[in-house]
């Protein structure tokens, strides 16, 4: 697992792809804090983590990456941890556009292409 507060290659990416999933990399984002945690078999692993940092539940939401691919087939909003009825996301997929649209800026910050 990897708390990524900088940089992370697509490379490295690629490399953590091929270890654990064979084409994807699950990865937990703190939507505040604009930090991400990579490279775990769960997403309630890199939640966890980043919650032991300081992080607030509220502001952590998961989704896989896909090194090999690119545009909008990079990024999948889907985990088990998005499902959160109280912050009217009721599915696996994050439903506001605005999270999702600032877990794309946050990502293109981070990982570098």
């Amino acid at each position: 697992m990897k708390l990524v507060k900088t940089e992370l290659s697509i490379n490295e990416l690629k490399k953590m792809s091929s270890r654990i999933f064979g084409g994807l990399v699950k990865a937990v984002i703190d939507i505040k804090k604009e930090v991400m945690v990579v490279d775990a078999s769960m997403h309630a692993d890199e939640e966890k983590c980043l919650l032991d940092t300081g992080s607030k539940q509220d502001d952590i939401w998961g989704i896989n990456l896909y090194p090999d691919a690119k545009g909008k087939d990079f990024i999948e909003f889907d985990s088990i941890i998005n499902v959160r009825p109280r912050l009217n996301n009721f599915s696996r997929m994050i439903e506001d556009k605005t999270i999702r649209t600032k877990m794309i800026s946050i990502v293109n910050k981070l990982v570098k292409k």
